[in-house]
């Protein structure tokens, strides 16, 4: 009997271990491409009557061109919560109104605030969301921003339950290095300049990232649904001129949507040191971003999504100390050589903001860093103008195959520079509302975000 039983054994136990890695091999296949994404886009009305964000000084439009928007993409698999990516075409976003908006979102959806990461294009052509600089923000479009966001989460989350929300998760590392260039550059008597081209003005001081990574979704139909691409320019530039807009990023991402028949989200890279410095027309430089966006998407690669996960950590900083008189000077000097037509009214936008930070010196604050994985694909949210470097440094440190800076994500701290350029100096280094975390902040954040990502990893 035993040696019988022995016998069934030798026959039956490689037909069940056959049979586990046959049932293993379909759950892996499955939990592989068992996700579903819905994406939607909410508009953002706005008037003549608000302040643009952007400039030293407020500034008024006439008209607009193309949408301000906010997109959301919603990704699911199960058994693990869903992420939400938001973007929204405004300068910034502050976590007061991004907090409320995640906190709806979560009672209306179920997708917890750790889980939606909420971006700003940085146009610098819409209504201000932020105080800073010689004006304050428009409030009225503020909350309209904050209900966009929590409108578009909703729309996109109910477009999971669509019949062809099941998707297949592509990805193409490309490339675009014609349309933005690091923008600090030092000018012979050692100031540094980042209004673009001058005869007299040396190499730059720093680094570009050219890098354009897509991120597609396809549908069980076969057809593109969602497209995220994320590249590292400040957004500035209109098509017209004088009137609100998207700016060249926003502008392809709307026209690409008609093209690729696919809701198109765009996350700004770490930009705090780069723009369009060689001034490529915006309607050039939609192009070629289009194009570029383009070929990214015909060398797409289908690549397994085996884990979707979030993680979102408060991160503390302090607001640096400074002297008054010294930090005076920089800007007095400046402007009164390469900006005497406005010097006067730049340097008291800059004393009264350094003004309303006197008394806060030396304080602590808190604001959010966060880390969405997608497969092998690590998209890092940090919420400042990011200097091009320090972005680069965190890919490089990464243990993900791929990773994705989007700046000015869930809040707004100013300008973040590397320790080197607050060295050099230069208007992002100059203490005011647009520039005030302590020196070293820029690394700490960096740090901070690769060990999490490698803890993810692990």
């Amino acid at each position: 009997m035993a040696r019988y039983f022995h016998q069934r054994l030798a026959v039956y136990v490689p037909l069940f271990c056959m049979l586990g890695v046959w049932l293993g091999a379909s759950w892996l296949q499955a939990s592989d491409t068992d996700l579903r994404v819905g994406a939607a886009a909410v508009a953002l009305q706005a008037d003549d009557s608000m302040v643009i964000g952007g400039s030293i000084l407020p500034g008024h439009v006439r008209g607009q061109e193309g949408e301000l928007r906010v997109v959301a993409v919603v990704l699911e698999r199960p058994g693990e919560a869903k992420v939400a990516i938001v973007a929204c075409d405004v300068l910034f976003v502050t976590r007061d109104f991004v907090d409320s908006a995640l906190e709806t979102i979560q009672q209306t959806t179920g997708i917890p605030p750790s889980h939606v990461l909420v971006n700003a294009t940085h146009t610098h052509h819409a209504p201000s969301t932020a105080v800073v600089h010689g004006y304050g923000r428009e409030e009225v479009f503020v909350q309209r921003v904050r209900d966009g966001i929590v409108a578009a989460v909703q729309r996109a989350n109910a477009k999971l339950s669509d019949t062809d929300a099941a998707s297949e998760f592509l990805f193409h590392l490309g490339e675009e290095k014609t349309i933005g260039g690091n923008s600090r550059r030092k000018l012979p008597d050692g100031m540094i300049t980042w209004l673009g081209p001058r005869p007299e003005q040396g190499p730059a001081t720093g680094p570009f990232d050219p890098q354009l990574p897509v991120l597609a979704f396809r549908g069980s139909n076969g057809k593109l649904r969602v497209l995220i691409y994320n590249h590292s320019t400040h957004t500035i530039g209109t098509r017209r001129g004088g009137v609100r807009s998207p700016g060249f990023y926003g502008l392809a991402t709307q026209e690409l949507e008609g093209e690729l028949g696919a809701t198109v989200c765009f996350l700004e890279g770490a930009s705090g040191s780069t723009h369009n410095i060689t001034r490529v027309p915006v309607a050039e430089a939609v192009r070629r971003l289009k194009k570029a966006i383009h070929t990214s998407v015909e060398q797409a690669k289908a690549r397994p999504v085996e884990r979707l996960a979030a993680v979102k950590w408060p991160f503390e900083f302090t607001v640096r100390r400074f002297r008054e008189e010294e930090e005076d000077q920089k800007v007095v000097r400046y402007c009164a050589k390469y900006a005497p037509q406005h010097a006067e009214t730049i340097v008291g936008v800059f004393r009264q903001m350094r003004k309303k930070l006197a008394p806060q010196q030396g304080q602590k604050r808190q604001t959010w860093l966060q880390v969405i994985v997608i497969g092998d694909v690590a998209i890092v949210g940090v919420p400042a103008e990011y200097f091009t470097g320090l972005g680069i440094d965190i890919k490089k440190r990464s243990p993900f195959p791929y990773t994705v800076i989007a700046e000015l994500a869930n809040d707004w701290i100013g300008y973040l520079p590397d320790r080197e350029a607050h060295e050099l100096g230069g208007y992002q280094t100059w203490m005011g509302l647009h520039s005030y975390a302590e020196i070293g902040t820029g690394e700490r954040v960096a740090d901070e975000v690769v060990r999490v990502l490698q803890q993810l990893k692990r």
